[in-house]
């Protein structure tokens, strides 16, 4: 139906593309590796983004900045110009076709931006809180959990969404990172229905509807939430 007419409806649903697709590719697999990648990510991504924007906006230093800008730095660091030296990294410490080899690029890579987010948005928290909790005895751990987490939900969410979708549909790294089945996440299950001479357009369009159900689902159930999140971590940032 696709090859005679492409902008037409299909005559019948072959709902068989969805189990072939399923099976073959590996899904069941490449889900859960996926929801794996992803989760791990945010949770990392979103406590050292959190702590080290309570450090930088609230623990004023003479290397402060420096430090900030090393991070932050990372923002402009196109995936293209570290995929050579983050392969040989990765092989040198025999963490090639691990998943803690993917995860602690995933992690590394999303640190910069968070981290950016997060010391922005703490930077307007009131420095009086800060200096409250102080004076009264407060260490700085528990001032982070008990004022900053708190108060810092908002760009938390936006975070949390940028690094969710980043991850969900990263395919160049896990690619590069990964050779064998076990390790290997939803995006290549994807493409491997697409190859350089022909491409089963039938299971390839079943396989995408796969991998977009839980990215749909994730919005349906946090949508009030990602709205709030987004809209208020806007205004802050």
């Amino acid at each position: 139906d696709y090859q005679t007419n492409r902008l037409g409806l299909p005559k019948m649903f072959f709902w068989q593309n969805y189990r072939d697709s399923w099976v073959r590719g590996n899904f069941g697999v490449y889900i859960i590796n996926s929801v794996l990648y992803t989760s791990v990510t945010v949770v990392f991504v979103l406590i050292f983004g959190l702590m080290s924007g309570f450090a930088f906006a609230k623990i004023r230093m003479k290397c402060t900045k420096v430090i900030y800008g090393s991070y932050v730095i990372g923002i402009l660091m196109t995936l293209q110009s570290i995929m050579i030296p983050l392969f040989v990294m990765i092989n040198q410490f025999g963490l090639y076709d691990t998943k803690l080899g993917v995860l602690i690029p995933y992690v590394g890579i999303g640190l910069p931006m968070g981290v950016y987010l997060c010391t922005e948005y703490i930077k307007s928290v009131p420095d009086a809180l800060v200096e409250s909790a102080r004076i009264d005895g407060a260490k700085y751990f528990k001032i982070f959990g008990s004022i900053i987490v708190p108060m810092a939900k908002p760009v938390a969410t936006t975070l949390a969404i940028l690094t969710i979708s980043g991850t969900w549909n990263e395919f160049m790294l896990i690619n590069m990172l990964t050779s064998s089945t076990k390790n290997k996440s939803l995006p290549v299950g994807i493409q491997s229905f697409a190859g350089a001479l022909s491409t089963d357009y039938g299971k390839l369009f079943a396989s995408l509807v796969i991998g977009l159900l839980p990215m749909l689902i994730f919005y349906l159930v946090f949508r009030k939430e990602i709205t709030k999140g987004v809209a208020a971590g806007a205004v802050k940032g």
